[in-house]
């Protein structure tokens, strides 16, 4: 059982092959905790515990010591498997010519689950001479440890590794993963082969993103490296969508029918339990015995490939178990080597009592030989290759620092744990396919996950992976076509169903996973990929309906040149035009005759002239509006319609005083037609307007503006006039008036030769035009506004020619036996006679 050949000294060689240790009245198991790489300088022979070791000559020697805690515990069968694969690693080691030709390694184990009696060991191991010295320089001073591996729980390491650090002694450790450990200020001789908690954790969001779940519970254990975990999942979920709804620590006090009652009472689907093996284990016992259905277990590194509870009655109940492990690695020959260690312990004596002379017994294991090896080599292989690579990386780092080659390493060489650290930082190898390598906090640079899904046959089926090596395309991937749900399909765990389209979440009540939802109004919008939460106001050239996840822009609208009925528009302007030099020949080549005196001789020119330029500007309301079209469309119009009603204005005066005045107040009308008060008027009217004009326009011209307020999908491009179109306004409408009233005087005059009545009709379609158009101007709002406004132009200037000027062609044309001097004659000599009767 213990022991070794009777030619090895007791104080040079101690053979152990089990954890377990026995008293006069107790049973102790002592778990495999810390394997320290000793180094000696003279030993007649070295050998392990079983299968014996052959010496190499010429050697270095390790030598390997134990610790017997006073403590009931129970028999581990998976830190038995780590100190198996240990052993099996550091006999591949000597037995190869190519690492240590020269070299032996052998080991010590001593539990470390009661810091009572570990520190002794430990202080033991960094001591010289029975005394510790904390010296400047770590050259200085060679103790008798120059390496470690584990412990393998995170607390336990991170005890012990600031002793170790004093004298930089490398820690290479196979199953601590707190991200605390990363620290190199605080752990600076600390390396580790399993990966860190942050990868773990990192590939936990990962599987919950994929699934697309946010409500989750997350339980753990009163260790570091659980409370590590939990630590590192709450941080992480700042940058993501997933809500803790639920966090427990579970200990030996823990009433795990309670916590499960809490989980149902949230509505929690997806359980992650990142605990200690024994608490996990527990806790799903008792999720089985509790009859909980139909939830999804996200298992941890820890019992994810647990053998015995895929077996437990009831296990398939509780839902569906999704597992995460660093990837198994199957080791060659450790079957063998297994099958072989165990024959051979069992012709081992059991106790140390039964043990020969000159032996001495590290570890009396009497439960070992009722391990079989199937048992051995079925259980949880989860750390099995991180703890055969840290053997390995020591290995490799003392074949570096002793100059080995194949036919030796150099004896020489004084290794201090200083330069071992050294080279440990500096491993790059490559095991079993694949790459051991620290990146600058002692950690491996790449490490491969595997993604469990616990089937139906209780077999942990690998369903995923997840690299955290940063060159590879695709370091996650989960086949979703290989986990058989409870329900059939992917459970959805959200405290709140996702909003519609067009919706954005109200936060009900702590956490931003239950909400309520409210649809975004129009012109707004809501951006899930930014901030789901908010309603955000479009931009002002853009619009959105209700309900929006986006924004569309605006179509801006101005009447196009090619718009059909700005073409309309265009060419009655140019009919117009074209029928207003007509007329103007027309009364040039009839200049003489009485009804053209009648319409006011040259005075038809001038209003002939400004209709015609009144009119072009229409030409000016179409195509994108500019300072200089807005400006011109206004300007021609306001300025010439203006001296039209001027003319108007003066004719209706003319004809009240021929027929009225010139018999009452002939004094007046002698001095108006001796002084020709009628063009004095008209140029008063054309320069007031113009001054008007001119002043106005260049201290507040119209401009262009972009009408944003009348419709939500369209931008108005137009031209604004200033409250400042009142001043010049106002003398157009003095002057409509003064027409309308002289027009008025005038009713009673000869029906034959009545010119107030023709301005009169022309006064009432002008009056109607722009009524319409302002009516039009307050109910619309769009753009073919400029289009009634064009048109009112436009027919304001052919209602001169129709009510006024079209009478008097046609009496020109067909009825020229009216436009004589004997007719006219004829008619005021009547009129004058009724009015001398009355």
């Amino acid at each position: 059982m213990c022991g070794g050949p009777e030619n090895v000294s007791p104080l040079t060689i101690y053979c152990s092959c089990s954890e377990e240790l026995q008293s006069s009245e107790n049973v102790f198991i002592i778990y495999l905790q810390i394997i320290v790489i000793w180094r000696s300088e003279s030993c007649s022979r070295i050998c392990d515990s079983v299968p014996d070791v052959h010496p190499k000559e010429p050697f270095k020697k390790i030598m390997i010591k134990h610790f017997k805690l006073h403590m009931p515990v129970s028999f581990t069968l998976s830190s038995y498997r780590m100190f198996q694969v240990m052993r099996f690693a550091v006999q591949e080691i000597n037995n190869s010519s190519l690492i240590l030709p020269n070299v032996s390694l052998g080991y010590e184990i001593f539990d470390h689950c009661s810091d009572k009696f570990n520190f002794q060991a430990i202080l033991n191991m960094i001591s010289r001479n029975g005394s510790i010295q904390v010296l400047r320089c770590v050259n200085e001073y060679l103790s008798k440890v120059i390496a470690v591996a584990g412990p393998f729980r995170s607390m336990e390491s991170m005890t012990v590794a600031p002793m170790f650090a004093m004298n930089l002694i490398p820690m290479v450790n196979y199953g601590s993963s707190s991200s605390v450990l990363s620290d190199k200020w605080k752990y600076p001789s600390f390396l580790r082969t399993t990966a860190s908690n942050k990868d773990l954790i990192h590939l936990i969001i990962l599987i919950i993103q994929h699934f697309n779940w946010n409500w989750v519970a997350f339980v753990s254990s009163g260790d570091e490296n659980s409370q590590n975990g939990l630590q590192l999942f709450k941080s992480k979920l700042k940058d993501t969508k997933i809500c803790l709804a639920y966090a427990k620590e579970l200990n030996e006090m823990s009433d795990h029918y309670e916590i499960l009652q809490q989980l149902e009472g949230l509505s929690i689907e997806v359980i992650i339990v990142f605990a200690g093996q024994s608490s996990a284990v527990a806790f799903i016992k008792s999720a089985i015995k509790h009859n909980i259905h139909s939830k999804v277990w996200i298992a941890g590194d820890s019992w994810s490939l647990n053998k015995n509870l895929p077996r437990l009655s009831g296990i398939k109940a509780i839902g569906t178990i999704i597992g995460i492990t660093e990837t198994v690695m199957p080791l060659p020959g450790f079957k063998d080597f297994v099958y072989l260690s165990q024959t051979q312990r069992n012709n081992r004596p059991s106790t140390c009592e039964q043990t020969p002379s000159r032996q001495t017994c590290n570890q009396a294991c009497d439960l070992c030989s009722d391990v079989s090896p199937q048992e051995i080599i079925g259980e949880n292989p989860s750390y099995s290759f991180a703890t055969y690579s840290a053997i390995y990386a020591m290995a490799h780092a003392l074949h570096n620092l002793l100059l080995c080659d194949i036919k030796g390493c150099s004896d020489n060489v004084t290794v201090y744990p200083f330069m071992l650290l050294r080279e440990l930082k500096r491993s790059n190898f490559t095991i079993l396919n694949r790459h051991i390598e620290f990146d600058s906090n002692g950690d491996p640079t790449s490490t491969s996950y595997a993604i469990v899904f616990w089937n139906q046959s209780g077999q942990a089926e690998k369903v995923g992976s997840y690299e955290t090596d940063p060159t590879l395309d695709v370091p996650f991937s989960i086949n979703n076509t290989q986990i058989h749900w409870y329900a059939d399909q992917v459970p959805v765990a959200r405290c709140s169903p996702e909003c519609s389209e067009g919706f954005a979440k109200k936060i009900d009540g702590l956490h931003q996973c239950c909400f309520q939802c409210n649809v975004c109004p129009g012109m707004t919008y809501v951006n899930y990929t930014d901030d789901p939460y908010s309603c955000i106001d479009c931009r002002k050239t853009e619009w959105s309906k209700p309900g929006s996840t986006f924004c569309t822009q605006r179509s801006v609208e101005y009447i196009l040149f090619t718009d059909p009925i700005a073409i309309t528009l265009m060419f009655s302007t140019g009919v117009l035009l074209a029928l207003t030099l007509a007329i103007v020949i027309l009364f040039a080549l009839n200049y003489d005759k009485p009804v053209v005196k009648s319409a006011g001789g040259p005075m038809c020119f001038l209003l002939l002239g400004c209709v015609s330029a009144s009119s072009i500007s229409v030409f000016f309301f179409f195509g994108k509006p500019t300072v200089t079209n807005c400006v011109l469309r206004y300007f021609l119009f306001l300025l010439f319609y203006t001296v039209c009603l001027g003319c108007f204005a003066v004719r209706s005066f003319q004809i009240v005083c021929i027929f009225k005045m010139a018999t009452k107040f002939p004094k007046i009308h002698s001095w108006w037609v001796k002084h020709n008060g009628q063009w004095w008027l008209i140029a008063i009217v054309f320069v007031l307007q113009l001054l008007l004009l001119t002043t106005v326009f260049t201290a507040s011209p119209p401009t262009p503006v972009s009408d944003m307020t009348s419709y939500r999908d369209q931008i108005i491009l137009k031209c604004a006039m200033r409250r400042t179109v009142i001043m010049f306004l106002l003398l157009t409408i003095v002057l409509a008036s003064l027409c309308f009233i002289f027009s008025y005087m005038g009713k009673d005059l000869p029906k034959n030769y009545n010119e107030s009545k023709a301005i009169t009709l022309y006064l009432l379609f002008l009056i109607l035009t722009w009524i319409t158009f302002c009516t039009a101007s307050i109910l619309y709002h769009g753009k073919y506004l400029q289009l009634f406004n064009a048109m009112s132009v436009l027919s304001s200037s052919y209602s001169i020619l129709f009510c006024y000027f079209l009478p008097k062609c046609y009496i020109i044309i067909f009825q020229p036996q009216k436009n004589t001097q004997q007719h006219f004659q004829g008619i005021i000599q009547r009129y004058t006679q009724n009015i001398s009767s009355k």
